[in-house]
């Protein structure tokens, strides 16, 4: 019986969904159970376990895990030893989106505050208690910072704080509250770390690196489909100006001389406009379809 290789650490909470499903099309399927933080994985290699995002650091940088998922703002926020710890990858990728998360300072709508300077002498609410404190005291502020537990937003409108630093991707819960943004504290994504005895083991090193070439791809495709259609060898040309590529398109001869195959690799951006004027160039049976992982 195979043993396992390497501890991983999966976060729990609102980047779980995100990250098991991009663990699938990596190629490895995961399993939960609802009663315990053991899910099942299918490579008898790894053991997985699900941890709160912020806590992960510490376990890597302790050795506890080998290797971990968590968020540039916790290293920073949990004061990591990164002479212990390996930053394998940045992996560009949430709940709700494919951008950076953002911690924002924001104010209520109709406050006076213009800039993070209107704060002084104030009460500032949030969750990235060390990385905020260390915000206002690099820039000479005197905001008397505290720590929020849950519910950030609603603490201005309750008026137990007069701003808050609370992390976004798209504004919209900071705007629901009639909230708005004054200043940028933090740009922030997921991570995968490694412990960094774990990396020095030739034999979990290989297993971290096999695990990070495979996410990356699949983070990859995300934003690529590959386009497959027969074009009329007479405007072959006309038709592989129009094409973008990673390298260049394939073609292949068809058994009726006057037809080539052509595939080719696109961004999922650029389809919509790109079929018609493929098709307006001669190009016939174009077939659309999506990637699991682009290496």
């Amino acid at each position: 019986m195979t043993q396992p290789v390497l501890k991983l650490g999966l976060p729990k909470g609102s980047l779980e969904d995100a990250t098991i499903d991009l663990f699938g099309r990596a190629g490895w399927k995961i399993r939960k159970h609802p009663r315990n933080y053991f899910p099942e994985i299918d490579d008898p290699e790894i053991t997985a376990r699900l941890c709160r995002v912020q806590e992960i650091p510490l376990y890597i940088q302790d050795g506890v895990l080998d290797l971990g998922l968590t968020g540039k703002d916790w290293l920073l926020e949990r004061k990591t030893d990164m002479e212990k710890v390996v930053l394998v990858s940045d992996l560009i990728y949430s709940k709700a989106s494919k951008r950076q998360a953002r911690w924002v300072l924001a104010v209520a709508g109709d406050s006076p505050y213009m800039k993070p300077e209107d704060l002084a002498g104030k009460r500032v609410a949030t969750e990235l208690l060390g990385v905020c404190t260390e915000y206002f005291r690099d820039r000479g502020i005197p905001v008397n910072v505290y720590y929020s537990w849950g519910a950030t937003e609603a603490k201005v409108v309750e008026g137990l704080a007069d701003a808050i630093v609370e992390v976004t991707e798209t504004e919209t819960t900071i705007r629901a509250h009639n909230l708005r943004v004054i200043a940028e504290v933090l740009a922030s994504n997921t991570v995968l770390i490694a412990n960094a005895a774990a990396w020095a083991d030739p034999v979990k090193r290989r297993k971290i690196e096999q695990i990070d070439l495979l996410l990356q791809g699949a983070l990859r495709a995300e934003s690529l489909v590959c386009l497959k259609m027969n074009a009329p060898s007479s405007g072959l040309e006309s038709i592989l100006d129009l094409l973008p590529a990673l390298n260049s398109p394939t073609v292949a001869p068809l058994r009726d001389g006057s037809w080539v195959s052509l595939e080719t690799v696109v961004g999922t951006d650029q389809v919509r406009d790109l079929i018609p004027r493929l098709r307006a160039a001669g190009a016939e049976g174009i077939l659309e379809y999506a990637l699991n992982k682009v290496i």
